[in-house]
């Protein structure tokens, strides 16, 4: 029995390196499956990206690699700016969007008046556009174009070239006067506005003009 036994087991151990030779290539086929149908899905490179060896140009992103989205392009810089000094007895006030500067200026009397500095690309209506939009807050009519310039009153100072108009007359029926003053910078048109109580504004004009001479390109 035994002897059959000893006779049989070179059969039976052929036969079970067979099976597992055959389960080996088995597992061996289907992983190269597997691998091929990857392979397929991947995204192939573009005619004329791949080199002869198949390899990408140097530098060039992973084929199947998400694209970066273009950078931004750097900010815009700010608009160029003016440096300027008040007053001591001029108190700053919060600002709005449309102000560059605001300023509260002390009169006689314990009135105050409005202060505003502004800047608006380009001509922002030019000198007649302007000087009749004024006049019209201050209860005047407009003048016609070629009397416009012959109202203002012009300086030059730190590189600028400063125009300004001194206008008297009625708002929400109170004398009310206005110094208002523009300079063309940077690409804009700045404004330098004074508004208030006649009298007590006119007091201040030497102050007002004194200011216009402290700004200066920063």
């Amino acid at each position: 029995m035994s002897q059959r036994i000893l006779r049989a087991l070179p059969l039976l151990v052929s036969g079970a390196l067979f099976i597992a030779g055959c389960k080996d290539r088995e597992i061996t086929s289907y992983r190269i499956q597997k691998e091929k149908e990857a392979a397929a899905a991947l995204p192939s490179a573009p005619a004329g990206m791949a080199g002869a060896t198949g390899e990408l140009p140097a530098g060039h992103p992973p084929i199947g690699a998400q694209a970066t989205a273009p950078t931004a392009g750097a900010e815009a810089p700010p608009p160029a700016a003016l440096a300027w000094s008040a007053p001591d007895d001029w108190k700053t006030k919060a600002g709005s969007a449309m102000r560059r500067g605001s300023y509260d200026v002390p009169l006689d009397g314990g009135a105050t008046a409005d202060f505003s500095i502004t800047a608006f690309g380009g001509m922002a209506g030019g000198l007649v556009g302007n000087v009749n939009r004024w006049r019209g807050q201050v209860g005047l009519a407009p003048l016609p174009d070629g009397q416009v310039a012959a109202s203002t009153e012009s300086f030059e100072s730190n590189g600028l070239k400063f125009t300004v108009v001194d206008l008297a007359g009625q708002a929400g029926g109170a004398p009310t006067r206005m110094l208002a003053a523009m300079a063309e910078f940077g690409g804009e048109m700045w404004f330098f506005k004074l508004t208030g109580p006649d009298a007590g504004v006119a007091k201040v004009k030497p102050a007002f003009l004194e200011f216009l001479r402290t700004v200066k390109p920063r």
